[in-house]
């Protein structure tokens, strides 16, 4: 990506790069004075999260994922860190993971090293296998997976015995109208939570990413099991940490700030990028829009980094992806306005 960053940063109105998913809004100030109120922290802090973080996590997941039934809950430093290792945690020797999808699945089974399997959508095409990921919304696509489709996966677990991981970090942030609305996989289990895990992060929810802050939730004895590994390993969430997460778990009206400013930052751009003739095709959620134009991925790279557009080719997250390009919401209202009348102008020459 190197070269078609320095044609974008040569653009004379400066580079826009939506080429990463990276937060660039501020973390809401309440957070931060949790994590500053709570810095004084000499003591080891508790993997399993303190009794305040554990009510918090708990507490969300029935009201806002519609968890039901016996399950428990894990903190954990972001999302991505549990995607890369919960397969080597688990001790499992297959990973089946989509074959559309960020790196780290791949990376988490290598370093498993498990049997890498990467499959479609509809798990009745799936191979048996000691454990799954699904990733609903997904990126880089922005799909969203139905109740039907989570009812399949859940048979397929109860089938062959199957330990499958949803992760679902961008839960938070549907499209306007969308017809598919994000679901957690544990609120379609009705409580029957064996087997199943769900994996979030408040990086984007809440502007975190910089303080490194997620959460497992599903089966108590996956859980407990997971939780002896870190525990030893010391992956333990920092206590200043855990007084942040506590707090933005417990309040939602910040989350709903931000899903409305990426839902018009999606509005915005969208249409620009199919008056240059792009289609846009899932992005029922997420942060990410996923196009094509037919072309190859790094074409529509090299055009965009003409306009000092960066954006990330298709054929990094699958290589059935080489005629995509994922374009990222997370920059400033005024970056992709900046970007959005980039785009409209070119399609107007």
């Amino acid at each position: 990506m190197a070269p078609y960053g320095q044609i974008a940063k040569s653009h004379p109105e400066g580079l826009i790069d939506l080429s990463v998913g990276t937060p660039v809004d501020a973390t809401p100030e309440f957070i931060q004075r949790a994590l500053i109120e709570n810095s004084n922290a000499p003591g080891y802090p508790l993997t399993i999260g303190s009794p305040a973080l554990r009510e918090a996590m708990r507490d969300w997941a029935i009201r806002v994922l519609g968890v039901t039934g016996d399950f428990d809950v894990l903190p954990s430093i972001g999302s991505k860190e549990v995607v890369a290792n919960l397969a080597a945690q688990l001790d499992v020797k297959d990973v089946v993971y989509p074959e559309v999808a960020y790196p780290t699945y791949l990376v988490g089974a290598l370093l498993a090293k498990a049997n890498p399997i990467p499959v479609g959508v509809d798990p009745s095409s799936w191979p048996r296998a000691e454990f799954a990921w699904i990733n609903t919304p997904s990126n880089p696509t922005g799909r969203v997976a139905t109740r039907d489709e989570l009812i399949a996966v859940i048979d397929y677990a109860r089938k062959n015995g199957t330990i499958i991981a949803s992760d679902e970090c961008y839960f938070n942030f549907p499209a306007r109208n969308a017809k598919t609305k994000p679901i957690s996989l544990l609120q379609v289990a009705g409580g029957q939570n064996k087997n199943l895990l769900s994996i979030f992060s408040l990086s984007k929810r809440s502007n975190f990413a910089g303080f490194r802050g997620g959460l497992i939730v599903g089966d108590p004895e996956l859980i407990a099991n997971i939780r002896e590994v870190r525990k030893h390993a010391g992956l333990i969430v920092p206590a200043p940490v855990q007084a942040a997460m506590t707090a933005a778990l417990r309040d939602e009206t910040h989350v709903e700030l931000q899903a409305e400013r990426y839902a018009n930052r999606r509005e915005l751009l969208r249409p620009a990028l199919e008056a240059l003739g792009f289609r846009v095709e899932h992005s029922e959620a997420g942060l990410y829009l996923w196009c094509t134009r037919g072309e190859k991925d790094f074409e529509s790279v090299a055009a965009l980094a003409e306009l000092g557009i960066l954006v990330a080719p298709g054929s990094f997250y699958g290589t059935s992806c080489d005629h995509y390009i994922r374009v990222a919401l997370t920059a400033t209202d005024s970056q992709i306005a900046d970007a959005s009348a980039r785009l409209i102008a070119m399609a107007q020459l």
